[in-house]
């Protein structure tokens, strides 16, 4: 995508989206503006750099980017389903979307029933706007629309179960926040506020694009929710039903780190606990939560509060705070923004000092 472009499984696996998709242009991509990123802080003198991108290859990483999306929303699906399967008796689903009034902000819960076709489908962001796209709100005459603030699929038992699971919940984040975390990880955002040292091991790669939360009774069951899943292992033919051959991969969680945040001094400022874990089934990264029903209400509580900001609009004014003090940190928030999210005409590029992309047919 420049002069001397950049290949090979090497650069892909310095790619921060590696352990979500084995996409290769998609983390060839990711893995040059990474090597980039070095050139670009070095002193530069006389060096002007020539970013390159044709429209065709354009195209390629972002079908990559889309079928990374679609396979791994299929993946945490089928993986919501087999958990379903093996610690229900029978369960339920529906689509769940927490919208606000573009007029007043008022924030309100919508929750529609779902069938197993339209999970498969339609994407999970599309099953959120399709539902907002039907309401219109009235304020002194003006009408108004919703915006999307967070949407996410629930799987509900329908009898008592030994866990005493109250429900599944599955949640995929939007394409913007998945670049955003791109760029947090290339740049080392949390490097440069506070490293968390039990992380480390896994720091540098984006693991939580597709979450599972599994909402138990009180935090003894958390803990016994957690064990159980450590050591569960999987029927073969509740496997074969989800339509894929039972391979050992697929027939238990591998478990990549855990940590507890029902610890007093890991506890959110919100009050905010669970048990949160990031795991491996079929190839694929997953980070699952398991929270009690108390904080569960907490955090749907804190989250349809209109006056409460959020973890992400704090995150957002933390990035808006280190570009002022880090210009190639906007910069590259604003490439990847152009080139993904595709806001704005490809033909008008970010600019940055010293740096000239390039779009060609």
């Amino acid at each position: 995508m420049k002069t001397g472009a950049i290949e090979g499984e090497a650069n892909a696996a310095r790619s921060p989206l590696w352990m979500v998709t084995q996409e290769p242009r998609l983390n060839e991509f990711v893995g040059f503006l990474t090597e980039l990123l070095q050139e670009l802080r070095k002193p530069k003198g006389m060096n002007v750099h020539h970013l390159e991108f044709s429209r065709a290859q354009l195209g390629e990483v972002r079908l990559a980017f889309s079928s990374m999306i679609l396979r791994g929303e299929e993946a945490l699906h089928q993986l919501c389903e087999l958990f379903c399967r093996h610690f229900f008796t029978g369960y339920q689903l529906s689509s769940v979307v927490i919208g606000e009034n573009d007029a007043t902000k008022e924030r309100f819960v919508l929750s529609q029933g779902l069938s197993p076709k339209d999970l498969y489908t339609t994407s999970d962001i599309d099953l959120g706007t399709r539902q907002l796209a039907k309401l219109r709100f009235v304020e002194q005459g003006v009408w108004s629309s919703a915006s999307l603030v967070a949407n996410f699929v629930e799987y509900q038992p329908t009898e008592s179960n030994p866990l005493h699971i109250h429900k599944l919940i599955s949640r995929i984040k939007a394409e913007e926040e998945i670049w955003n975390k791109v760029v947090d990880e290339i740049f080392d955002l949390d490097g440069l506020v506070r490293r968390d040292k039990q992380m480390s091991h896994l720091s540098w790669f984006v693991k939580d694009v597709f979450g599972l939360k599994i909402v138990v009774g009180g935090k003894a069951d958390v803990a016994e929710m957690h064990r159980v899943l450590v050591d569960s292992t999987w029927d073969p033919g509740l496997v074969s039903d989800l339509g894929l051959r039972p391979t050992p991969e697929l027939l238990r969680l591998d478990h990549l780190e855990t940590k507890d945040y029902s610890a007093t001094d890991l506890r959110k400022a919100s009050g905010w606990s669970a048990m949160k874990s990031v795991v491996r089934w079929g190839g694929k990264t997953f980070e699952v939560q398991t929270q009690s029903l108390r904080n569960y209400f907490s955090e749907q509580e804190f989250l349809t509060q209109e006056s409460h900001a959020g973890f992400k609009s704090k995150r957002e004014g933390l990035r808006d705070e280190i570009a002022l003090r880090e210009p190639l940190f906007g910069f590259y928030r604003s490439l990847l923004k152009w080139l993904f999210i595709g806001t704005g005409s490809l033909d008008s590029a970010p600019q940055y000092p010293g740096v000239l992309v390039h779009l060609k047919d």
